[in-house]
């Protein structure tokens, strides 16, 4: 007699299904041509498949804006007997996507965490020069990172690692800077992205091509109702406390600010709800 059985029912139904689907091996997405000046922006990824977890933004920023989206790997992960194998997963999910790929160091950079940056001063100074290297180069117009609580260690030090990168680039540098979320809820997000059904599908592919971590814990599956669970908290987290949540079905949640003169800034005041009908070029004048 409940009315809610059936749904509850395919909702579990359809998480069973998807861990039998095939991982990775899929021909490329679509991707437009990029013209040799496209404005770029850089995803630093704590770990491989970091770049598909929250690239939602990125990815409608490359389809929709022609902006270059470059996946910065800061870490292949701590298992050194799966670092070479997780590059080439990751090579083969950032070409699905339609993402490029920079290295930080053979192998990546190692023991990125607050425990480190507070105790070991050299091999953190190594760190922060070979990120802020990449910055220069890139000169990017928006830079992805995770914010200063995503409760994994690697996570953590991530955003601390750009933070201090980002404070030796010259005085004129200016980027648009967009904190994610994963393990840990920001408390203070300002901008909600919704995704359509291709752009999640899509997201979900590229990170099945992780096979090594998927086959030991199927999260890629987790990926949708995570996003619609964004939705119930962005309507009110963006959208403010009490106020009608959007018509969207998926979403991520991000903090967007401005780094100019040696800081970040706030880039607008209040949060910022983007269809998928608006173009996100809007949130980076």
């Amino acid at each position: 007699m409940n009315p809610y059985h059936r749904l509850v029912s395919d909702y579990a139904r359809l998480a069973r299904e998807g861990k039998d689907q095939p991982l990775g091996g899929f021909t490329p997405a679509p991707c437009p041509a990029l013209p040799p000046d496209a404005p770029r922006a850089l995803i630093f990824s704590p770990h491989p498949d970091d770049e598909c977890i929250v690239g939602a933004l990125a990815l409608r920023l490359l389809r929709e804006t022609r902006m270059r989206v470059l996946n910065v790997a800061v870490t292949q992960g701590s298992k050194q007997e799966r670092q070479a194998p997780r590059w080439e997963e990751l090579k083969a999910a950032c070409q699905y996507l339609g993402f490029g790929l920079l290295p930080t160091a053979p192998g990546g950079l190692e023991r990125i965490n607050v425990a480190t940056r507070e105790q070991d001063a050299a091999h953190w100074r190594h760190c922060v020069q070979a990120v802020a290297k990449i910055l220069a180069l890139q000169q990017p117009r928006v830079v992805f990172f995770p914010h200063d609580a995503d409760w994994n260690s690697t996570h953590v030090g991530t955003h601390h690692l750009l933070l201090d990168a980002l404070r030796c680039q010259a005085a004129k540098f200016q980027c648009h800077v967009v904190e994610t979320e994963f393990w840990g809820a920001m408390a203070t997000p300002n901008l909600m992205v919704e995704s359509s059904v291709d752009d999640v599908a899509d997201l979900v592919a590229a990170t099945s091509f992780h096979v090594g971590e998927v086959r030991r814990n199927p999260y890629h599956v987790l990926l949708p109702p995570w996003m619609q669970d964004n939705v119930r908290r962005g309507g009110e987290l963006v959208g403010g406390q009490g106020g009608a949540a959007p018509d969207f079905t998926f979403s991520t949640l991000y903090r967007l600010r401005w780094w100019s003169g040696g800081q970040l800034r706030p880039a607008y005041e209040g949060g910022r709800q983007l269809s998928v009908k608006e173009n996100p070029a809007a949130l980076f004048p």
